[in-house]
């Protein structure tokens, strides 16, 4: 495949002495029967969605994950690693889909870039507002095909009617409204013993340590949990964002006023925001609101409205939805199926239907939200900057600190 990296004897070889495999290959591996236009895919992340994902298409030859049994469980035909480093160093390995829990997307991701791989990386993008503009700068810097995990963009109902909005078919938009499932309490805070299958010291990663209490062993207990992720206001919520960034320009609006309230957890181990209520009043004079609620996103103009969820399209008029767009109009970048995009980009070099700057637009928005309910004031976001301005706290939350060696 022209333009990216193949397979090579030395790199098989490397990897498969790193770990013990029997140094005996069969011919048709490297001769000219090798399948030269597989695209070979690293899984990093192999429990949850990183189940349910697979290779997205492509062809799996490792696997890596701290839980043992998780990245042993494809068998003896995908090489095991612990540490997503040894995977990376692999060069026959083409792409790697990243579905471990939030706070590692990014760390891995510009790791994954540097070490010349494309990648699909699993919603949310970025731990914090830094991490999504570091994760934007290594893609476009090593040249890497990007593929976010907002699956929707895929789904044909949802590009028409973010087509619909962006062909001016409901007049000028003048109100958004986003509604995610909400986060909530709960969680074991009592240190328990760490499963022997489990590496907790990587599976924390960039992460304060802590005791181990569980949050681990599956169900999404860490969704929850501020150290690793922000919660349901960024975990789910990048999917209707995603579909606001996707029919609305909210980075070239002007400036944001962004306030909101919540409630944030002081007992149990689980401190995300929940029952979030925010407002964005951009520049320009449009309106967003954002609360809990089922997965939709609602563009209202001034000659009607569209809503798009990821089961269905509805409008007001009706007649909106048996609009025909013609040449003039907007149209979208079309998948059918989000895994083969990707892959299909990673053969041809073409930019996939959830591209980067729509990830890091979009999660922008649920960073920028969270600031401001712990803070408890209003913030004002510059986007072409890309700053909070007029106020040095929350411009300091827009990154954290993280364990030695994880710094992005």
């Amino acid at each position: 495949m022209r333009g990216m990296p193949q397979a090579s004897r030395r790199g098989f070889l490397k990897c498969a002495a790193a770990i013990g495999f029997p140094l005996v290959v069969p011919s048709t591996v490297f001769g000219a029967n090798a399948p030269s236009n597989r695209v070979t895919v690293g899984k990093i992340g192999c429990g949850g969605q990183g189940s349910g994902l697979g290779g997205v298409g492509g062809q799996i030859v490792a696997a890596c994950d701290p839980w043992k049994s998780r990245r042993e469980k494809y068998g003896p035909g995908v090489r095991a690693y612990r540490d997503f480093r040894e995977l990376l160093a692999c060069d026959d390995i083409d792409a790697v889909v990243i579905a471990t829990p939030d706070h590692w997307h990014v760390p891995i991701g510009v790791a994954a870039a540097a070490a010349g791989k494309d990648m699909y990386i699993e919603k949310p993008l970025g731990w914090t507002i830094e991490q999504d503009k570091a994760m934007r700068a290594a893609i476009k810097r090593y040249g890497r095909v990007f593929q976010y995990g907002t699956q929707q963009r895929s789904s044909f109902h949802c590009r028409f009617g973010c087509e619909l909005v962006r062909s001016g078919r409901i007049g000028q938009v003048r109100e958004i409204i986003v509604t995610a499932p909400n986060s909530g309490p709960g969680g074991n805070t009592r240190p328990i013993p760490v499963p022997e299958d489990l590496d907790w010291d990587m599976w924390l990663g960039p992460a304060p340590w802590s005791e181990y209490t569980g949050c681990a062993q599956g169900g999404g207990s860490w969704y929850h949990c501020y150290d690793y992720s922000l919660g349901f206001i960024s975990g789910w919520g990048a999917h209707p964002l995603d579909i606001l960034v996707w029919g609305y320009d909210t980075h070239l609006a002007g400036k944001w006023q962004i306030e909101g309230t919540g409630v944030i957890p002081t007992e149990g181990r689980n401190d995300a925001v929940y029952n979030w209520d925010v407002r964005i009043e951009f520049e320009n004079g449009v309106r967003m609101r954002y609360t809990p609620g089922s997965d939709h996103t609602r563009f209202i103009g001034t000659e009607g409205w569209i809503d798009i969820s990821r089961g269905g399209i509805a409008a007001e008029p009706k007649s909106v939805l048996q609009s025909t767009l013609g040449p003039n109009d907007v149209h979208l970048p079309r998948s059918s199926n989000h895994g083969l995009n990707f892959i299909e980009c990673v053969r041809t070099r073409g930019t996939p239907v959830s591209n980067i700057d729509d990830a890091v637009h979009s999660d922008v928005i649920s960073h920028l939200s969270d600031i401001a309910i712990r803070l408890r004031r209003r913030i004002v976001w510059d986007p072409v900057t890309e700053q909070i301005i007029g106020d040095e706290q929350a411009r300091r939350m827009m990154d954290r600190a993280t364990r030695e060696p994880w710094r992005v």
